[in-house]
């Protein structure tokens, strides 16, 4: 594996990445509403995943002003009422609501004890290193990081609902280069997605420290391809 001593920028993903530290969104939610006795099993859970993620790429759900705890409550939702019209639980609409409101509560509290470990990180290297941030996101991404306490350390933000392009199109990471003003062999890109960040940011000639942890399943994994893997965020400024 190559050093990562003399690059000069560096490439942040943020769901999955500074979020979660290396756990799909999928198994965080899937999580919570196993903790919370949500009665579906995990495939019916997995359509309604998909569904909603689908839905809110599609249909404007999220506004600009929406923060990270208002996004999870809409995707909670969405998730229970398509679950409820599979009639895989009752056509409540205040158990619906009550569901909704555990697991994004607790997804939300989720969050901010991951972000005492991802934070510190972010604010370390915006110390050392030109910061861009590269999100397949939903147009409210600067009200998440200003909601964080992590929109000063960013010197740009390329997301994909306001450029009209989606990872894994390599295009994406080629405007986080341009952003950057680098070559792309001097910038590192940091991401938990195999095929969204590590293929497409090797694609465009950047070096790539995947953040390698429980995933979403079905990707085609080469562990030859990315610069280094971690399983945790906290590890990366050593790696520097």
């Amino acid at each position: 594996m190559s050093t990562l001593k003399d690059i000069k920028g560096i490439i942040f993903d943020y769901g999955g990445t500074i979020d979660t530290n290396s756990r799909h969104w999928a198994e965080v939610l899937w999580s919570k509403y196993v903790a919370h006795q949500v009665p579906v099993d995990k495939e019916s859970f997995r359509e309604a995943y998909v569904f909603g993620e689908r839905a809110l790429a599609k249909y404007p759900f999220v506004q600009p002003g929406h923060n990270f705890y208002d996004v999870l409550a809409i995707k909670a939702k969405l998730q229970m009422e398509y679950l409820a019209l599979q009639k895989k639980l009752p056509m409540d609409e205040a158990l619906l609501q009550s569901y909704a409101t555990k697991v994004a509560d607790s997804c939300y509290e989720y969050v901010l004890d991951v972000l005492k470990v991802t934070r510190p990180v972010v604010e370390l290297l915006a110390k050392r290193y030109k910061l861009v941030l590269v999100s397949n996101f939903y147009g409210n991404i600067q009200t998440i990081l200003k909601d964080f306490g992590l929109f000063t350390y960013f010197d740009d933000i390329i997301e994909s609902s306001v450029v009209g392009v989606r990872k894994p199109d390599p295009a994406i990471y080629k405007m986080g280069v341009d952003a950057m003003g680098y070559d792309a062999q001097d910038v590192l890109v940091v991401g938990d997605s195999f095929s969204k960040d590590v293929v497409p940011a090797k694609q465009v000639g950047c070096r790539v420290a995947w953040l390698q942890g429980e995933g979403w399943g079905g990707e085609v994994i080469d562990e030859s391809l990315p610069d280094v893997i971690m399983t945790d965020l906290a590890q990366l400024p050593a790696l520097l």
